[in-house]
């Protein structure tokens, strides 16, 4: 197992399509190398027909129960519940031009009007000659400008070591007809910390309301259909590694 991890997991919130209104929790190991995820839904009370605004917030650690550090991780890719949607309607947008070179501080002021998410991560550095360490990034999420007719995020994180940098990463949230899936996001991770940052934990919330026509309305929105909610996650590591994981989460309509 390669003594360094090249990739740094930004996109947790992605995990919480499905959600439960109390958290619940997937966890899984291949070798030494262990994932979990817990995940809430925000509110379980959903409509049968239409839509209606819900929060997503999701957990993410990563370790090793050997102490090893864990392989590179590869990419990620989603397939989210059909009976769920982003909607981006009058939706201010930010772009990776105006993003380049900020720090979270400034990202988030500069974009303000486009942010629709917020998490942290923390990361395992492991350089050559030094003793390891661990250090924190605030994550934002922003939409971004649509890509083919299809929504788009703009998940932007920042690493300090070996040099201040920002780290921008493009999700395209593709419509697709798959069964009880209707949405995919495939995620290429970005190199940290020259390539020596391995990811421990992730948090993000994903979720914001505004007023529409006199409605409100949120980013991602949801109705109730057979009781639940539903979202296939994989992760894959360069070694060959391979975790898939569905999150299934209880939802009722009102009455």
């Amino acid at each position: 197992m390669k003594a360094h991890l090249r990739k740094v997991l930004l996109l947790a919130g992605l995990l919480t399509l499905a959600g439960a209104a109390t958290a619940s929790a997937i966890g899984s190991c291949i070798g030494p190398l262990c994932v979990s995820v817990t995940a809430t839904l925000q509110p379980r009370e959903l409509p049968k027909h239409g839509n209606a605004p819900v929060s997503l917030s999701s957990v993410v650690r990563i370790n090793s129960h050997d102490g090893s550090t864990p392989p590179t991780l590869q990419t990620l890719e989603f397939l989210f519940d059909k009976h769920g949607t982003v909607d981006t309607r009058g939706l201010p947008v930010c772009t990776l031009a105006k993003l380049e070179g900020t720090t979270p501080a400034e990202g988030r002021k500069r974009c303000a009007d486009a942010l629709v998410g917020r998490g942290s991560s923390k990361v395992l550095v492991s350089m050559p000659g030094k003793a390891p360490f661990t250090f924190t990034s605030p994550v934002s999420f922003f939409n971004g400008a649509p890509s083919g007719g299809n929504p788009t995020l703009i998940a932007q994180g920042y690493e300090t070591v070996p040099a201040p940098k920002t780290l921008l990463v493009p999700i395209v949230i593709e419509r697709i007809s798959h069964g009880r899936y209707g949405f995919r996001a495939r995620i290429e991770m970005p190199e940290i910390a020259g390539g020596y940052g391995a990811p421990l934990l992730a948090e993000a919330t994903i979720g914001r309301t505004r007023m529409r026509g006199g409605k409100k309305v949120g980013y991602i929105n949801a109705h109730c259909v057979g009781g639940r909610l539903q979202v296939y996650g994989t992760m894959r590591a360069t070694n060959g590694d391979f975790f898939p994981a569905t999150l299934t989460s209880p939802c009722h309509t009102p009455g």
